[in-house]
């Protein structure tokens, strides 16, 4: 009897993620958060607790995106979890929810070197000698530039809501593993 090629692979994926895919996607939610929470508090400006914030909020972004180029090499090389059984509805929310937070993780981070760089600045990462220059300075750029980045930051905090949300309605009404495949990892791996 011939097994084909798709079904040896579907028996071989994992019902879980691994436990680098986790760390991956906790470790961006936390640094998100950082992100969020030290531009809301950081100050006025020409404060020392503004420049501090600032910095804060600098690294924060850098390591969204480091983690998510890790994070996509990690899922292209290792692969995903099949997907659990949902409504073609279910799945067609789930698949656009997760795109709009990957276009997020990937495109503002570099909004917000972009903005920073039209501004005539490079990101300084505090604490470092590390200066990025993408971008020549450019005050129209800059200011379409800066209207996407905070409109982007907004919309953030509503698609991570409804994405929480999403993981919670799926363990207290579905009662399926979506939330807890995403908190503990697969045994074989």
């Amino acid at each position: 009897m011939l097994v084909s090629e798709s079904a040896t692979r579907s028996s071989s994926i994992s019902a879980s993620w691994s436990r680098l895919a986790i760390f991956f996607h906790w470790a961006t939610a936390l640094a998100i958060a950082i992100g969020l929470l030290a531009i809301e508090i950081r100050g006025p400006k020409g404060s020392a607790s503004r420049v501090f914030w600032t910095g804060i909020h600098m690294w924060a972004g850098t390591i969204v995106l480091c983690l998510s180029v890790l994070r996509v090499l990690w899922m292209l090389w290792h692969g995903t979890p099949r997907e659990l059984p949902h409504s073609r509805v279910q799945l067609f929310l789930a698949r656009a929810v997760h795109l709009a937070l990957y276009l997020l993780i990937f495109v503002q981070p570099l909004l917000g070197i972009a903005m920073v760089n039209t501004s005539g600045s490079a990101v300084q990462l505090a604490g470092t000698s590390v200066q990025l220059r993408l971008f020549a300075k450019d005050p129209v750029a800059h200011q379409f530039l800066h209207d996407a980045h905070f409109l982007i930051g907004n919309t953030a905090f509503w698609l991570i809501g409804l994405h929480a949300l999403a993981a919670i309605v799926h363990h207290t009404v579905f009662k399926d593993a979506t939330l807890t495949r995403m908190l503990k990892a697969s045994k074989d791996d």
